[in-house]
């Protein structure tokens, strides 16, 4: 290693080009420090009884959900601390306001939240047609009816309130600053992440068999290929979204719409009635069931062609309005 080191120094010092600095932490290490997070997220679900499911105790259990909340809060303070005395440690002239900035905590975003959530919408137009104008709940969304009823819930609070905050916290705010300081360019923080993200809810597959345990085990592996592309999906644009906004609130609202939303509709008639042609936790979203009212109520074909014209309509919308809406003064990345 002595005479590269030599040879570097002499070319440097012939030719006047500056040796490339090493970051302060190697990609490597940064994927090794993201992975312990996610068994520090993860493990502790099956320590205790308490937050341990069995078929007898189903993950949807206000006991299990209260433990894994305290269980999850409790390991986002722990990586978050480890994060920022990283930062605040090994990088040359760190200081902790600028370690707070790199985790999306200051400046909070709320312009950039506004707008994230806005592009997020565009991109659910379909979805938003259907359950506001076909199944009649845009009433409800303007006065704020049901809202407090969803998150009221112990289900309802864990997958619009604690689940997008601790994940988001975990996966963007403590994780991606780890990637950044190696100086891991920016197309791969976006791919690698997320299927850090991805693999941390493919225990659900282990979840549902022991629930579920007369599902056939094909069922429940398509099952759970697919909630593992989706969250793969989202992650890549939570933390596209992350790097161009510098903000975490903006990604915790987001997660929390996309969760209200669930999976867009992609085959199939409308009807009057949410159907939940996937499966309820994937395809019907997680609003309040009041919203999602129960029925078939067959509608004219033009209703379906509304619903698809909009989709696409949604993403062409959201493709162009992507660098736009997510300008930051905040970034953290340039693109």
């Amino acid at each position: 290693m002595a005479p590269t080191s030599l040879y570097s120094r002499l070319k440097s010092y012939y030719t006047g080009a500056k040796e490339p600095v090493k970051p302060p932490l190697t990609t490597s290490a940064a994927v090794g420090l993201l992975v312990v997070y996610t068994l520090v997220y993860v493990l502790p679900f099956y320590i205790s009884k308490t937050t341990r499911p069995s078929p007898q105790l189903s993950r949807d259990a206000p006991s299990v959900i209260k433990g894994r909340i305290t269980s999850v809060t409790t390991s986002c303070i722990i990586c978050s601390v480890a994060t920022f005395v990283i930062l605040c440690s090994i990088v040359d002239n760190g200081t902790p306001m600028q370690a707070i900035h790199n985790m999306g905590w200051f400046p909070v975003g709320v312009e950039e939240s506004a707008k994230a959530v806005a592009l997020t919408a565009v991109l659910f137009l379909g979805p938003l047609f259907e359950a506001g104008v076909v199944e009649g709940n845009w009433r409800n969304w303007i006065r704020m009816r049901g809202l407090d009823a969803t998150i009221s819930g112990w289900i309802g609070y864990r997958n619009l309130v604690a689940g997008p905050i601790t994940e988001e916290i975990l996966f963007r705010s403590t994780s991606v600053p780890l990637l950044l300081l190696s100086n891991t360019p920016n197309s791969t923080i976006i791919f690698l992440t997320p299927i850090v993200f991805g693999l941390a809810h493919a225990h659900h597959f282990y979840e549902f068999r022991i629930t579920h345990p007369h599902t056939p085990v094909s069922g429940a592996l398509l099952r759970s290929a697919f909630q593992l592309t989706y969250t793969t999906l989202f992650g890549s644009y939570a933390t596209f979204l992350y790097l161009r906004t510098g903000s975490l609130l903006a990604v915790i609202l987001v997660h929390a719409f996309c969760n209200w939303m669930g999976l867009p509709r992609f085959w199939g008639r409308v009807t009057s009635g949410s159907d939940d042609i996937i499966a309820p936790d994937l395809g019907g979203g997680k609003r309040n069931d009041n919203e999602r009212k129960a029925g078939n109520g067959k509608l004219g074909v033009a209703w379906s062609v509304a619903y698809y014209a909009l989709l696409v309509l949604g993403f062409v919308g959201w493709n162009k309005l992507l660098w736009t809406l997510t300008e930051s003064g905040s970034a953290l990345a340039a693109f």
